[in-house]
């Protein structure tokens, strides 16, 4: 991961700037730079995954015009010879030095034309303005705010922004910032025709196209691993993964010392494929002693969000710590096109595809904050297969109807697309656990009982009182805001409310985000 700033105004200055960006260092280690194009300044914080040399160091230059990008553009090299048969060159083997070049060609109009994952910050010569962008997913961050003097302000994340600008917003995925206004370029939840093939067709399909969007996340000159819980999206990803690389990968599973669901799966999967394995194991001590910390690389109050990403973090910590690795797959987005536990309970196709709109438009705000920000943290890079936007544009144009549970076995379609030799048949068709679970049913107690001795009764119901937005409703919801509101202090609308079931469907109105107090959780824990 790298880190983007962009400022356009006259009342702040790289000094003044450098102590907020300076705050995601670890995002972005191996170097930093600013440029100062008159009236804005760009600031870059690279971590080296493309183009190893420092000709890939940003802000790239070209013609009075420069771009800070935290990308990767997939399929650059087809893009780049293109650019070079229009007389372009290039000093570097980034694939973000292709940016610029394809800006001058076709301005804001580019942005639709990426298959990628980004956010970037460009300064316009022409216009001595700013234009900014980030992909269609969310799947790399981006914020914005204004100063005091109405001066924009664009950063990685909110922590670069607090004290600096007033009101902290996401940027909008799949959305352009330009002459002062946000203009979407690209929806992937807009189906415009609905795939009505027979479930075979459809399977095909969805096999060769995950296939495809994994194979181009392993293009990197850095080294690369994966996270394996032993659930399946996560299996699949390593399972297609080592087909594809033809040698044995470095997996990454983590759990609780006592008990551990995940771990004896995830070691199975490895033992399957034959993986390089790593196990890191984690205690009650050290879920309490990363909460803080969890919480402010987050920049969220969720409780799934933040029970999840402990584990993650930790894990992602220890990969840092002990290996060379720079790049990490993971398994997220397959809940939200394929359906999780709850949605089981959708009462029609409608409401399924409805809900799965939802769920990715607000993906920025949950499940690829956490991957983004666990991973970055630790000086390491996210790339997110089920994220490949062809492969979203598909899942979705799929008939709900055969996307709702009918067969007694949750995504199902996902299932029998891969069904064959890649994994053993009960990972396959292993019902799913949630992370935060799996890590070890005592985390989650662990971190109740934690909120549960820190406030009466009495407290709690007065502490919820001064908070009208995303107001707590348990103890430890409460605990997790008052943390948040230490580091982010008014900046909760950033997050438009706790992750929940959907609690207009029967059986959905619960008062925990965990799949496990669901009626039909069933077997999916053990």
């Amino acid at each position: 991961m790298c880190v983007v700033m962009g400022y356009l105004g006259s009342t702040l200055s790289e000094e003044d700037l450098k102590p907020f960006f300076d705050r995601t260092v670890s995002r972005g280690p191996d170097m930093q730079r600013f440029t100062c194009p008159k009236g804005a300044v760009l600031g870059f914080e690279r971590l080296s995954i493309m183009g190893l040399s420092e000709e890939g160091m940003q802000p790239f230059e070209h013609k009075g015009n420069y771009i800070v990008c935290n990308g990767e553009i997939y399929g650059f090299r087809k893009i780049k010879e293109e650019l070079i048969a229009k007389g372009y060159s290039f000093k570097s083997d980034s694939d973000c030095e292709i940016l610029l070049p394809m800006y001058e060609l076709y301005k804001t109009d580019m942005f639709a034309m990426l298959d990628a994952e980004f956010a970037c910050i460009i300064y316009d010569k022409d216009s001595e303005q700013l234009v900014a962008a980030r992909d269609p997913i969310g799947i790399r961050p981006l914020f914005y705010g204004y100063t005091e003097k109405a001066e924009i302000v664009f950063a990685s994340e909110a922590k670069n922004l607090v004290g600096l600008v007033g009101k902290i917003y996401p940027f909008p995925p799949g959305y352009y910032y330009a002459n002062g206004q946000f203009t979407q370029y690209y929806d992937p939840t807009c189906v415009e025709t609905v795939v009505k093939d027979d479930i075979e067709t459809v399977c095909k399909n969805i096999h060769d196209k995950l296939v495809e969007g994994i194979r181009k996340r392993l293009d990197a000159d850095a080294p690369v691993g994966f996270l394996l819980s032993g659930g399946l999206d996560s299996s699949l990803v390593c399972a297609v993964s080592a087909r594809i690389l033809k040698k044995p990968i470095r997996t990454f599973a983590i759990g609780m010392s006592t008990d551990a669901i995940d771990l004896k799966y995830a070691k199975e999967v490895a033992d399957y494929i034959g993986s390089d394995h790593t196990e890191v194991i984690i205690t009650k001590e050290d879920v309490i002693k990363a909460l803080p910390d969890v919480i402010h690389l987050l920049g969220t109050f969720d409780i799934t969000t933040i029970r999840a990403s402990i584990g993650m973090y930790l894990c992602c910590k220890a990969i840092h710590e002990q290996t060379d690795v720079r790049v990490i797959l993971t398994g997220e987005i397959s809940d939200e096109l394929f359906g999780y536990k709850y949605t089981d309970f959708a009462p029609d196709a409608a409401a399924f595809q409805a809900e799965a709109v939802k769920r990715i438009s607000e993906l920025y705000m949950y499940d690829v904050l956490r991957a983004d920000r666990c991973i970055s943290v630790n000086s390491l890079e996210a790339r997110v297969p089920f994220g490949d936007l062809d492969f979203v544009r598909y899942v979705m144009s799929i008939d709900p109807e055969m996307k709702l549970n009918k067969y007694n076995k949750g995504k199902y379609l996902l299932r029998h697309a891969f069904e064959g030799d890649y994994l053993p048949e009960d990972i396959l068709m292993r019902e799913k656990a949630a992370f935060s679970d799996a890590v070890g049913h005592s985390m989650v107690d662990h971190l109740k009982e934690y909120a549960e001795k820190k406030y009466t009764d009495e407290e709690f119901k007065e502490k919820i009182k001064k908070y009208e937005h995303a107001r707590p409703f348990t103890k430890e919801s409460l605990l997790y805001r008052e943390i948040f509101e230490e580091y982010y202090p008014g900046q909760s609308e950033m997050i438009v409310d706790f992750w929940m079931p959907n609690k207009e469907w029967e059986g959905c109105n619960v008062d925990d985000p965990s799949a496990r107090v669901l009626s039909n959780y069933g077997a999916s824990g053990e």
